[in-house]
């Protein structure tokens, strides 16, 4: 599904009126198209499945682990920055931390991939915790591991700037899979 910016522009002039404002005046004139080109770079992520981004960054390379370590292997990277737009208000999800954990199954997935698929992931409507749902399953398709763990740390401007105006308030999700969802001593260092 292509974003359809024509609509974009004209539905955005609509909410200029409905603010009272006038889409004519100097400073508004080309926020229409502005706000278009805007839309279509932070929710790009929505023109994509979970399969179509597995697909675009699932460059791994084959590893022979150290056959005495067992499945204790684990890939974490930590802090990949990204920002998100909550469905119910199309707030600015920001601040928003995400670290992603995996145990490898004979191959291993390019490290820059891990945070190209959080953004992507990010680029939608989103809830927060459907993002780290989305990351898991996507990880899980890319390096063919069922060994999957998410967490994400972000602050909601529909709680920090509107409503009940907590600024300092963060959410923190957990998303586990496979081994993580039941071994705690996994679930630990990944914490």
């Amino acid at each position: 599904m292509a974003i359809d910016t024509e609509a974009i522009k004209e539905h955005i002039r609509g909410i200029l009126v409905a603010l009272g404002d006038d889409p004519d005046r100097e400073g508004l004139k080309d926020t229409p198209a502005r706000v278009a080109k805007m839309y279509e770079e932070v929710f790009e992520g929505m023109n994509y499945t979970n399969h179509e981004i597995a697909m675009m960054f699932n460059k791994t390379f084959s590893e022979n682990l150290d056959e005495n370590a067992g499945d204790n292997d684990m890939v974490l990277v930590k802090d990949i920055e990204i920002f998100s737009h909550c469905e119910h208000h199309m707030a600015l999800m920001y601040d928003m931390k995400v670290s992603v954990a995996y145990i490898p199954k004979g191959k291993v997935i390019g490290l820059s991939k891990i945070a190209r698929i959080a953004d992507m992931v990010g680029k939608r409507l989103q809830l927060q915790e459907r993002i780290g749902s989305d990351i898991a399953e996507i990880i899980q398709e890319a390096t063919g591991s069922e060994d999957v763990a998410v967490i994400i740390e972000g602050t909601h401007s529909c709680m920090s700037a509107r409503g009940i105006k907590k600024g300092a308030a963060t959410t923190k999700t957990f998303t586990f899979r496979g081994r993580f969802n039941d071994d705690k001593v996994l679930q630990m260092r990944v914490l």
